[in-house]
């Protein structure tokens, strides 16, 4: 299992396209992935769990990965998120 603190740099926070686009990045791996913010957590592969997190940009989350290419899939999560 793998735990990264990760911050939102897209400048609009996670609107519904940016959540679109992490779901679809965190889609591709077959780890399960989890997003911590505050006191919720859910699964970074479901839109409607990720947009009930309201994320803005410059806040920081907590990104869980567990499986065989957890890594790689926290490493691109990382990516997206700080990227823009």
């Amino acid at each position: 299992m793998v735990k990264r603190e990760i911050v939102i740099n897209i400048p609009n926070g996670l609107e519904a396209r940016p959540v679109a686009m992490l779901v679809q990045v965190a889609s591709q791996y077959e780890s399960s992935i989890y997003v911590e913010s505050d006191d919720k957590k859910v699964n970074a592969k479901s839109i409607m769990g990720m947009m009930s997190l309201g994320l803005a940009s410059g806040e920081t989350i907590t990104v869980t990965a567990d499986g065989p290419d957890e890594e790689k899939a926290i490493d691109n999560i990382e990516k997206y998120l700080s990227s823009k």
